[in-house]
This record gives C-alpha cells, structure tokens and sequence, in this order.
C-alpha cells in the first residue's frame, strides 16, 4: 500500500518515499539532530502525519516522542507538539462523543453536547479501537511514562497542559483500570489532577472535568482521594458559578463527575452529607411559576441534580445513612421543594418522573417524611391531597407508562414500613369514612381494579397489597369492606368481588395483557391472605373458590397461563399453611386430601414452582422500584417476590406430610411445648432471682453508700463540736481575765470612796470638838473681860482713894499677864477658825469628791470605759452560755444520729449476710437448674433430631415463644369468662 500517496496529493516524476519512509526520515531526524529547531520541525511533520498514518508513527515514533518528553522539558512548543502526536495516535477519535453514563439510575435525554459521529463500519471501528488500546498497553508499560505525562501537568504553559489532560483522558478511555492503579501509587498524582480544577482557563478546566471523570469510574480508592481534595466543594461551587440548573455543558460534568463518586461509595456519601453539602443541592430546584420552554440542556441538568439525590437515599444504601440523609433532606427544606415541582405545572414528564421517583425514595421507611408528604395538597379547587392526585394519573390509561411505574413506586414507598399510612389507606375503603363528595385513595383503587385495562387492575392490585404488607389488622379491615355491584342486588365483599373476577378469567373484555389482570388479583389475594387465618376462613368459605383453584391447577394450559397456575397454587397452598380448622369442609387435612386427588402433590410442587422460574421473577426480586421495558413485562412485584421466597418451602413440606406425620409431629411439638413450657419456667424463676439479687444489691449498695455520707456528716458535724468547744474556752478565759481587771478597778475605786468617808467623820469629829473649845474658850474670854471691867473700876477707885501702892502693881502686873494671854487665846481662836473653815470646805469637796470623782475627768473617763466593757462582758457572757447551750443540745442529737446509724450500720450488715447466704444458696440453684436445663435441652435436641430423621421441619424457640404467649393469653381470657 502506498501511504505516501495520502499525503501527496499526486504522483510527481520519478520514484517517491512511501509515508513509512517519510516516517522513518523523521524519527531519524527526531533522534540524531542536533539543533533544537530540527527536532521541533521534525515533531511538527509527525504530528501532522499522526492522524492518518497512525499505525506507522505509533510503531515507530512513539519512543523518540517520550524521548522528547523526557529530554525537551524546556521548550514548550515541541513539548505541545509530541504531545499531541501522541493523543492523535492513542485517541480513538471519540473525544467529542459523550457516552451515557454507566452509573445513570435512568436513561438520561439527549443533551446538545451530544453529536452524531459517523464510522465507516463496525470493522474499522474495531481496528481503530484495538489501535488505541495497542499503544496505550505500550505507553504504560514503563509506569515512568505516566509518571513524566503528571509532572508535565504541573507546567503552566496551555500548549503543554491541554494536550497532556487530552492525552491522559484517552489513555483512561483505552486502559483506564491499568492507569488508575498506576495513577493510585504515584506520589500526588491524584492531587496534580484535582488542580486541573482551579486553573482559570475554562478549556482545560473543562477537560480536567472530563478526566475526572475517566479517572473516577468504578474505583472506590481513587473516588475516596478525589473527594477528601476538597471535589464536593470545587464541583458545587463550578456548578453556582455556571448557573446551576439553567447552566450549560459544564454543569452535567460536574452532575456527572459527582455521581460517580457518591454511587455506592458509603464513605464519600457519609462525607458529603457530614459536610452540609445536602443544603446546598435545595437551590438547585427552585423553580418558577413560569415553566415554559424549558431547554434540553436544563432538563439533563434538572435529571442528573435528581439522580444525585436519589443515590444519597437509595434503597441499596445502608438503612442508617439512608435515615440520616432522609432526616438531612427534610430539615433543609430539599423534600418539601420536590414537593413543590411534583405539584408544579407545566414541567416536562421526564422530569416530573424522575422527581416522583426522587420523592419516594426519600420518603421510603421514614416517618416523619411520610407523614409530611400526606399532608402535602395539590394546588387545586378544591385542594385534594397529592397522593389522590398521583393515583388519579396511576389509573389514568392515557398517561405515559413510566409516570404510571413512578406513582405506583411512590404509592409503594409511602406505605414502606408504615403503617400509620396503611390504616389511613384502608380507611378510605370503610363504609363508616366514605365521603359521596369527595375522591378518595380507596374510591380510586377499587375503581382501578376493576377497571377495563389491565394495567389498571394491576397497579392497583399491587398498591393495595402494599397496604396490607405485614399488617394483620388492616387485613382483617379489610375484610368489612362491601361493594355495590347494581341496583337491586346486594352488596358484596371486596373479597368476593375479587374472587369473582378472578373466576370470570377471560370472559370480561380488557386492553393490555390477558394474564396481567389475574396476576395482579392473585398477588393481591396472597398478600392479604397470607398470615391471618380470619381472612383465609372468609376466603373458604365461599364455597367456589376451593373448586375454581383445583381446577385452574390442574388443566394443562400455555405458556402464558402456567404463571396463573402457579400463584393458585401459591394461594390454595396458603389457604392449607394458615389454616385453622374452623371449617369442617376445608380442614387442612381435608384440602391436602383434595390436592392428592384432583392434582397430585408432585403436580402441584410443579406448579408452585413455575412462579420463581418465571424469567420476570428474577427481575423483579433485584429492586424495589417497577422497572418494566413495556405494559406486557409487568407482572411481578418486588415485595410479592419475597413472599414466595418465603412461603414456598413451607407449602411444599405442608402438603407432603401425611396425616399420621401430622399426628406425630402434634405430639413432638406438645412435648416440645412442654419442655419448653418447663424451660421457661425456669428461666422466668432464674430471671426473677436475678431481678431479686440484682435489686438487693442495689438496696445493699444504696445504704452502705447512706451509711457512709451519714459517718462523713457525723464526723463534720463532731469537728464542728470541737471547733465550737475550743472557741468556748477561749472565749471563756477572755471573759475571766476582764472580769478580774473589772473587779480590780472596782475595788480601787471602792477603797478611794472608803478612805474619804473616813477622813470626812474624823473631820466633823475634830470641827465638833473645836466648837466646843471655841465655846470654852469664850465663856473663859467673858469672864476674864468681866474681870478686868471689874478691875478697872477698882483701879479707879483706887487712884480716887490712893489705897496703897504695891497692891496695885501686882494687879497691873496681872492685869498685864491676862491680857497677854487674851491676846494668845485670841491668836489660837483666830488659828482654829480658820483650820475649822478649812475643814468644813474640805468636808463639802469631799462629799462632791464621792458622786464625781477625786482625780477629776481621767478617774471618770475610767470609770465610764470600765462600766462599758463590764456591760459587753455580761452581753458576751449571755451570748456564750446561750450558743453553749445550743451546742450541747445539738451534740445530744448528733450524739442520737450516730447511736442510730451505727444500729443501722448492724441492721445492714446483718441484712448483708443473709442476702450473701442467699446469693450463695440462688447460685446453688442455679446450678442445679442449669444441670437440669442442659438435660432437658439435650433430650429436646435428640427430639428434634429424631424429627428431621423423620423429614419433619422443628420450629425454633422464638415461633414457640410467640405460640406460647397466644396460649397464656387465651387461657387468661378463658378464666376471665369462667369467672364472669
């Protein structure tokens, strides 16, 4: 073949190189030249070579080109050129086709990124493509290479970066399982890519998305590390910034790059809703009022926001992180803005869908999102609840089939594991709730079912079973349920009218499947049917319906009807499991009977089994949701799918055993009760001991720990009594010292006041006795006064008569005597005057000396302090015999709480032993009734070996437990009756 001729356009004169010389000058030339414009020029002719002689530069430059890779780092021009060789020799030529996503919950539309490529043929696409995974096997096979392609990465440069994501993308398209593990171990790799995501060069942005994606499909280890480099946070901020729903191109990247690291990766789900990034998603479906006109762009971007909504909640998650993020959805506000698009108008019904789906798997198992989306009501006149106006379109043949599949799913989802919306289901069924004026859930289901399209009749069998799904009580409500079938005939149960539906087979004209109607009816009959021995005695006791199963049984139909013949199998094999033997015609005995005649036991196993070999069993059983590729596909429901996983075996064994193994089997399982019966016994008495024990040691515990906070209190309170008594003798010696120096200073001023009375009398006692020599002494003065007048006279009369001379001198002398003596007497009266003046003023400052003081204002000063101190010494003193008295009385109750509690202290302590001898003795019991326990299980166990010798099934302890609790509790009533 001659390549040369694609690239020269015509054949010029004289032999010209084929194109694998011209490639073979050029590695040549690549490899020995110099002159770095040389191996640039050359680079550039290979690259323009590249997409059409691929095979030719992949085989032989592929070498020089990592060559250059590794040797011209510093030239970016011949680096972008050898990259992009590469890329268009490795590069399958896909690279603006967009494949659906492999991870999508649903198909998703078509976007306008995606275009139509056109290939020659199959055949050429083939070798293109066993020519990209060819050289890519050969670039990675030296991991190096790898290596070097990352760190060319790093490089700032546009001409290097955008090759190089180019060409890492197409080596993860080609060999993306080998790239990853090397891209897992090389040191930052994963890191150098998750920059791609910051440059600010929207190209290579973009296209780093793309690699993102390559490089995060189906490998948990590198999801892990692409989200712990902060992706969520990058991605929702891309998203905002691009405009959210109403983005472009970028933003289904982003979409898509995220569900690949969520979906199933419990790890990254956890970490995205730790950290808060459920809120952000609520603003992504706010929509409008107007919505009209809606791109395709925006639709695929509105379906992937809810694809990732649905895999933070999906059914296969674990059921604690699918609460939690189901709780996180309802707090945010995100469940209630669902809401408000199902209820919107104008959306596109892809997208209404997709959000119906959405809602149930949020709502699915939890409560308080189920009791909020009961409460929702459509923007109608009047307002009607949304899920009347969901099962509206359910049974609504015109509306498309998914949106059917999608309410009947959500229908399935707000009854999961609630039964508080199961009762209100049935209760709209009940003749006392049924409004005339208003449509109800049970009006449109009952409508539904018996509707002329069968795919009515299916849906809305399957939406009342769910009803019902492990609820006893709503099946036995169900049963009061009476329809009016025409004027003038009575009315009939919805029981009968089921049956009877059933029976009529293909009599009534229906649109869709022939077996769809039948199959719905049965499941539905099996399920409600199913575990409640009342409903199985309504069932048979209609007396055609036994008759009609036998025979649908035992004809030897189609293909199409061996289904049918297998879930009457399955229903008349529940009617023989839960029977109850109230019927005398249809004991279980009598109906096994029936069965060995008319259809063989061989047959009907046969035809019970042809339900689980059915090719839409299997499909069914994968997932809850009603997944169907058309109306005819539709048969199985995933709920009913367990139900026969459950229920098969144990019909098969039911009507296998005879009644003599039935006979034995009542007698093992008596003696089985009764073991069990006495195993309980004493197990409840081992459990009442041990109550016992355990509460004895908490009494014991209790007031060992009483006993020691009251010795901590009365070991307080005496601490307390010491410091009280210490601070009483201290204050006792102060108070004896004052009063000393008090009756000190009182002594001293007594003994003062003492001596001044004293000196006072002897005073008066001296005046007294100078008055009186005073008086004296002046009657002595008149006298001598007397006698001088006397003796004068005489002297004159003597000097008249000149009696005689010396008789007149010795009376001058005397004269002269008495007066000098006078004259003393006088001085000595003068003397004792003023001594007597002098006494009687000392007498009166004595006597005001007594009430002052005799030193003046320093001896009242002290007198006033000691009278004080004295004062405050007595109030002191009170005050201490009052607090000592106190004390004393509080000691004596101290002193009566201690001789109490060390009673107590003996009381406990002998309790104490005889709660540890009786410990001992229950242990001993223990003993013993575990030895006898260990006998009785042994002969249990050789029991129920012998049992299953037999090919009996033994049921476990909890169903005898569950038995047993139903026989106490109706012994009990019998003896309330036998009382009354």
């Amino acid at each position: 073949m001659n390549f040369f001729r694609g690239v020269i356009g015509g054949q010029a004169a004289g032999p010209q190189p084929s194109g694998a010389e011209t490639i073979q000058k050029l590695c040549d030339r690549v490899a020995s030249s110099t002159l770095l414009e040389d191996r640039r020029d050359a680079v550039r002719a290979l690259k323009s070579l590249s997409k059409k002689y691929r095979m030719e530069v992949g085989t032989q430059a592929m070498d020089h080109l990592i060559n250059i890779l590794q040797t011209d780092r510093s030239d970016s021009e011949i680096l972008g050129y050898a990259l992009d060789t590469l890329y268009n020799i490795i590069c399958n030529d896909e690279e603006e086709e967009q494949d659906e996503s492999e991870d999508a919950v649903t198909p998703l539309p078509v976007s306008g990124k995606h275009k139509n490529v056109s290939v020659p043929d199959e055949n050429a696409q083939k070798q293109a493509d066993d020519l990209g995974a060819l050289f890519t096997d050969k670039f990675i096979q030296d991991p190096e290479h790898v290596t070097l392609l990352l760190t060319l990465l790093e490089e700032f440069d546009f001409h290097v970066r955008w090759p190089g994501v180019k060409l890492l993308t197409a080596l993860l398209k080609n060999q993306g399982v080998q790239l990853q593990g090397v891209i897992l171990v090389s040191p930052m790799g994963v890191s150098r890519l998750m920059d791609l995501l910051a440059d600010s060069r929207e190209v290579i942005r973009n296209d780093g998305l793309l690699l993102l994606q390559q490089l995060t499909k189906g490998n948990a280890a590198i999801q892990k590390i692409v989200a712990f480099e902060n992706a969520f946070e990058r991605l929702l901020d891309i998203i905002t910034e691009e405009g959210s729903s109403d983005g472009g191109i970028v933003v289904e990247d982003c979409l898509l790059l995220l569900l690949n690291l969520l979906k199933n990766n419990s790890s990254n789900q956890n970490f995205f809703k730790e950290g808060s990034y459920i809120q952000r998603m609520k603003p992504w479906f706010e929509v409008g009022d107007d919505n009209s006109g809606w791109s395709a762009q925006k639709v695929t971007n509105l379906h992937l926001m809810l694809q990732l909504v649905r895999v933070m909640v999906s059914p296969v998650n674990s059921p604690g992180a699918t609460a939690s993020c189901q709780k996180s959805m309802y707090q945010c506000g995100l469940l209630q803005q669902l809401c408000t698009i199902l209820m919107a108008t104008g959306v596109p019904a892809d997208i209404l869908t997709e959000t119906i789906n959405t809602v149930s798997e949020v709502i699915r198992g939890s409560q308080v999102n189920q009791d909020y989306f009961a409460s929702v009501n459509a923007p109608s006149n009047p307002p009607r609840p949304a899920i009347v106006v969901l099962l509206m379109s359910m049974v609504n043949e015109r509306q498309p089939f998914v949106l059917r599949c999608a309410v009947l799913y959500c229908f399935q989802c707000f009854l999961y594991k609630n039964q508080k919306g199961q009762g209100e289901i049935v209760a709209t069924l009940l003749p006392s709730t049924i409004d005339a004026n208003s449509i109800s859930a049970g009006q449109l289901l009952c409508g539904g079912l018996f509707s002329a399209d069968s795919l009515s009749n299916w849906c809305a069998a399957v939406a009342l079973a769910h009803a019902l799904q492990d609820n006893l009580t709503q099946k036995e409500q169900l049963l009061r349920v009476q329809l009016a079938t025409s004027l003038g005939k009575p009315p009939v149960s919805l029981l009968q009218q089921c049956t009877n539906i059933l029976s009529q087979g293909d009599k009534i004209i229906r649109r869709g499947s022939k077996v769809q109607t039948r199959v719905g009816l049965l499941m539905l009959l099996c399920t409600w049917i199913s575990n409640c021995p009342i409903a199985v005695t309504h069932f048979l006791h209609n007396q055609e319906n036994v008759p009609f199963l036998t025979a649908q049984i035992s004809e030897n139909l189609g293909e199409d009807e061996r289904l049918v013949q297998g879930l009457c199998a399955l229903l008349l094999g529940i009617c023989i499991y839960y029977n109850d033997n109230s019927l005398e015609n249809y004991t279980k005995e009598k109906l096994k009977q029936l069965i060995e005649k008319r259809i063989g036991k061989e047959n009907f196993v046969e035809k019970l089994g042809f339900i689980t070999k059915h090719e839409l069993y299997s499909r069914a059983a994968q997932k809850p949701q009603p997944v169907f590729p058309s109306p005819e596909q539709m048969l199985f429901d995933h709920e009913f799918t367990k139900l026969v996983k459950e229920l098969e075996g144990v019909i098969t064994k039911a009507v296998h055993k005879s009644s003599e193994e039935e006979k034995k089997e009542e007698e093992v399982k008596k003696t089985l009760e009764q073991h069990d019966n006495i195993v309980t016994q004493y197990k409840e008495l081992i459990r009442e001991q041990d109550s016992q024990i355990q509460e004895l040691k908490e009494q014991v515990a209790s007031m060992t720990s009483q006993n020691e906070q009251k010795q901590a209190t009365i070991t307080q309170q005496l601490s307390q009594i010491q410091q009280h008594k210490d601070q009483y003798n201290i204050l006792k010696l102060k108070l004896g010292k004052e009063n000393q120096s008090q009756s000190n200073s009182q002594g001293d001023v007594s003994q003062v006041n003492g001596l001044q009375t004293e000196e006072l009398t002897q005073l008066r006692e001296e005046v007294e006795e100078l008055r009186k020599q005073h008086t004296l002494l002046q009657t002595q003065l008149d006298d001598k006064d007397a006698l001088i007048n006397t003796l004068r006279s005489e002297a004159a009369q003597t000097a008249e008569g000149s009696a005689g001379g010396s008789e007149n001198t010795e009376l001058l002398k005397e004269l002269e005597a008495l007066r000098s003596q006078v004259q003393s007497q006088s001085t000595e009266i003068n003397q004792l005057q003023t001594e007597r003046e002098e006494l009687l003023r000392r007498a009166e400052a004595g006597s005001s000396d007594v009430v002052h003081s005799s030193d003046g204002s320093l001896d009242s000063a002290k007198m006033a302090e000691l009278e004080s101190r004295l004062a405050a010494q007595m109030t002191e003193t009170e005050r201490l015999k009052e607090e000592t008295k106190s004390l004393s009385g509080s000691r004596a109750d101290l002193e009566q709480q201690l001789a109490s509690a060390t009673s107590t202290v003996a009381i406990l302590q002998t309790e104490k032993a005889k709660l540890q001898t009786e410990v001992q003795e229950s242990k001993k019991e223990q003993d013993d009734l575990l030895m006898l326990l260990a006998d009785q299980d042994q002969k249990i166990h050789s029991l129920k070996q012998k049992l299953k010798d037999l090919g009996e099934t033994v049921e476990d302890e909890d169903d005898l437990d569950a038995r047993e609790q139903t026989d106490d509790d109706e012994e009990e009533e019998e003896e309330e009756e036998d009382e009354d």
